[in-house]
C-alpha cells in the first residue's frame, strides 16, 4: 500500500469507530484521542482494525508512535 491508500484506510477505520467524524475535516497531525475525542477503547479498536486490514501488528509499546493519522501512516509505511 502507498501513503495515500494507508491514509484513506486509517481515516476509513477512524470514521467506522466514530461515525460522527464522516465528512468533517480531519487533522492529520493532532493526537487522534484529543482531536476526535477517542477514549482508550476507541483507540484500541482503531489500532486493531488498522492492524487487521494491513496485516501489520502494532504492539502496545508502539502506541505512542501512532497517535496521529500522519504518524500511523508513517509507521505502517516503515513496516
Amino acid at each position: 500500500m502507498d501513503r495515500e491508500q494507508l491514509n484513506q484506510l486509517v481515516i476509513s477505520q477512524l470514521t467506522n469507530i466514530a461515525p460522527e467524524l464522516e465528512g468533517e475535516p480531519l487533522e492529520q497531525d493532532e493526537d487522534m484521542r484529543d482531536a476526535f475525542d477517542l477514549d482508550s477503547m476507541d483507540f484500541l479498536n482503531l489500532v486493531t482494525a488498522v492492524s487487521k486490514q494491513t496485516g501489520i501488528n502494532i504492539p502496545e509499546v508502539d502506541y505512542p508512535k501512532v497517535l496521529t493519522i500522519d504518524h500511523m501512516v508513517e509507521y505502517l509505511l516503515a513496516r
